[in-house]
């Protein structure tokens, strides 16, 4: 079942969300939309979670706002506070899912593109999370704080990646190993995007390729490793 849902961030500001239930959940996770906006695809993603036993819930981070045009998309991302949106929405959005106590109550963070970048901040500030997923994005190293990092965190990088550079994840995961992060991460050689079934055909954009198959691989990565610290 899934519905709209209005849920408060703990500054007392109410944000609505996308929220897929599980029938019989084991645990729950906030899934961290793309540039584009709450859309159809990511509302895909979180009843697919849904169906794999995850109540799943998508922040509305642009407030009611998803385009398809990639220009469109980087002035909604511009124009978006990512501290606020780790700190405030989707911590509010953790803090709304463990009120439901469902399953072991545990809650889960995971995040695709600017989803990842934003799963990687909400790691360093929401303390109620149980683990995080990052998906082939991240932030700006200087606005990492790794020593904040308590939880697992797994994470899926495409080697050919046009827009996170497999460098930067190189100086990521440094940070991470100096921080004692428990972390696992997962190499891909594909592009960026590559889990997201429309970035393929004529209409996507050229640095971005759907692969079913890696695609398959993470997403069975990422059930394992929710299974085992939020189960």
């Amino acid at each position: 079942m899934s519905q709209t849902v209005h849920f408060q961030r703990p500054d007392g500001q109410t944000v609505t969300g996308y929220l897929a239930e599980a029938n019989r959940p084991v645990g729950a996770v906030v899934v961290i939309q793309e540039w584009w906006g709450l859309n159809d695809q990511i509302r895909g993603v979180a009843d697919r979670f849904a169906r794999a036993g995850f109540t799943a819930l998508v922040p509305d981070l642009y407030r009611g706002k998803a385009t398809v045009e990639a220009e469109e998309a980087h002035h909604l991302m511009s124009g978006l506070d990512f501290g606020q949106a780790a700190s405030q929405d989707v911590r509010g959005a953790v803090q709304y899912l463990q009120g439901l106590k469902v399953g072991s109550g545990k809650v889960g963070v995971t995040g695709y593109c600017m989803g990842g970048a934003l799963t990687v901040l909400s790691a360093t500030m929401v303390p109620e999370a149980a683990a995080a997923v990052v998906w082939y994005g991240m932030p700006p190293l200087e606005f990492v704080d790794a020593s904040q990092i308590k939880i697992p965190v797994q994470a899926h990088w495409a080697t050919q990646d046009a827009f996170f550079k497999i460098e930067g994840v190189d100086a990521l995961e440094a940070k991470f190993a100096e921080a004692g992060v428990r972390y696992e991460a997962h190499r891909y050689l594909a592009h960026h995007a590559f889990a997201n079934e429309t970035a393929q055909g004529p209409h996507r954009l050229p640095q971005t390729q759907y692969d079913a198959a890696w695609a398959e691989q993470a997403w069975d990565r990422t059930m394992r490793f929710f299974g085992s610290t939020l189960a």
